[in-house]
């Protein structure tokens, strides 16, 4: 599908005010990555000789999200016509397909964008093809006018349509395709005679048409031209990518035992037989092998998980955190920048941080790596066969020896070597009577208080 003949154009200058968000809206997040990364991600298959993203003054957010694409600058904001020609050195000198797209259309895939490049290769050699759909429910939208031969004849605004033309159900997606022999003629010649004194991209195919050249349709789904400019349009996109990666994910060999509670990061890999149970959630970056399985409440972020570990209910894997062949993460487990040898157990309510734990190693509940003293953070080194106590702390930097045993209730400060056992528990002290003795002095001194 790769061509030198394709360029892309991403309109990504509109300030979505009615996000209320400081945040440019394109950079908000469908499952886990910005909106217009979505759309690069979408292109990229076609791999286009050009990509341009156009952005508003002080976007530099942006500009970073999409590297290495190109940017242009649009100052002022005078419409979509006008966004297009911020880009014009993409333009110049360039004879092959054009495709301008929408930042805020985390949705579209790439069968679709190929189908606009199909189009625009075809017979009639259209001068202009337009993305349309046909929504449930037509509103407000821009009809598009065909012919009898599917011939594009133009793009109605709702406000100018007539009773007729308000029937028609074929209705605008905004994305377009351009043939980039001509594509800077018909965008010069754009005017901004207009309510609104902008420049309408619609407007190439009144231009096109005059010319005498074709113009066509290629239709689209509506879930997939959903365009995003409020929250509630955002949580929209969110739970179609959501159902789309849950069938993936079950499509190619994982179980999901609640689909629905289920939520994924566009870039979660997960391995055959894999099971997921309710209320997981993967953040950005997790990788998981084959027959795993990911018990209930568990919440993964920038973690690999290997092939038959055991991971929860109600763990927490932190980004670098790294599960061998066999491990087990149990309940109220975190776990931070941290290797987890072969066949190691880590089962309840631990934190592991900057540490290894070596194959084997079986880790006591209520164990803490104190790897961070306020300023720096420090490596805890725990052996293969280790067995640390419950309640133990480990404070880095320090290493465990192989098959070194730590008593329960230890904290350790010093390196203990290989099959040895460490203890620092006090030394207990009893005194006979004393809590009976206690209770009698304590009741006697709530009752005088009473009386006071």
């Amino acid at each position: 599908m790769g061509s030198k003949s394709l360029a892309a154009i991403v309109l990504a200058a509109g300030k979505g005010t009615r996000m209320k968000s400081d945040l440019p809206k394109v950079l908000h997040r469908v499952a886990g990555k910005p909106m217009i990364n979505h759309i690069l991600d979408a292109l990229a298959p076609l791999q286009p000789a050009r990509t341009t993203a156009v952005v508003a003054p002080g976007y530099d957010d942006v500009a970073a999200a999409v590297a290495p694409a190109e940017t242009a600058i649009q100052s002022p904001a005078r419409g979509t016509g006008d966004a297009v020609l911020a880009a014009r050195e993409t333009l110049k000198d360039f004879d092959g397909t054009v495709l301008v797209l929408f930042g805020d259309t985390p949705l579209l895939t790439t069968a679709t964008i190929q189908a606009m490049v199909d189009a625009m290769a075809g017979a009639d050699d259209p001068a202009v093809a337009v993305l349309g759909f046909r929504p449930e429910d037509p509103a407000a939208y821009g009809r598009l006018v065909t012919s009898g031969d599917g011939q594009l004849e133009a793009i109605v605004e709702f406000k100018d349509c007539s009773a007729a033309q308000k029937q028609i159900t074929l209705c605008n997606a905004g994305i377009m395709g351009l043939d980039g022999r001509v594509a800077l003629s018909l965008l010069e010649r754009i005017d901004s005679n207009n309510a609104q004194n902008e420049f309408y991209l619609t407007d190439v195919v009144a231009i096109a048409r005059g010319d005498g050249r074709a113009c066509v349709v290629v239709e689209g789904d509506e879930e997939e031209v959903m365009g995003v400019d409020s929250r509630l349009k955002l949580a929209e996109a969110e739970a179609v990518a959501q159902r789309r990666l849950r069938e993936a994910a079950m499509a190619n060999g994982a179980t999901l035992i609640a689909p629905e509670t289920i939520w994924f990061s566009t870039d979660t890999v997960l391995g055959r037989d894999v099971v997921i149970e309710p209320h997981v959630v993967f953040g950005p970056g997790v990788t998981v092998a084959d027959n795993v399985r990911i018990k209930a409440f568990s919440h993964l972020e920038g973690a690999t998980v290997a092939t038959k570990a055991d991971i929860g209910p109600y763990a927490r894997l932190r980004p670098g955190a790294d599960v061998r062949q066999g491990a087990k993460i149990g309940n109220f487990v975190e776990v931070k920048k941290a290797v987890i040898e072969d066949g190691a157990k880590v089962n309840h309510l631990t934190y592991i941080g900057d540490a290894r734990v070596g194959a084997g190693a079986n880790i006591g509940a209520g164990t803490i790596t104190c790897n961070y003293d306020g300023f720096m953070k420090y490596h805890t080194d725990i052996g293969a066969g280790a067995f640390i106590g419950s309640n133990s702390a480990l404070v880095a930097p320090v290493r465990i020896g192989d098959r070194a045993i730590v008593g329960a209730g230890s904290t350790i400060a010093k390196d203990v070597p290989q099959d040895a056992l460490v203890v620092t528990r006090a030394k207990p002290v009893t005194k006979g009577g004393w809590a009976a003795d206690f209770r009698v002095r304590q009741a006697a001194a709530k009752a005088a208080q009473k009386k006071n």
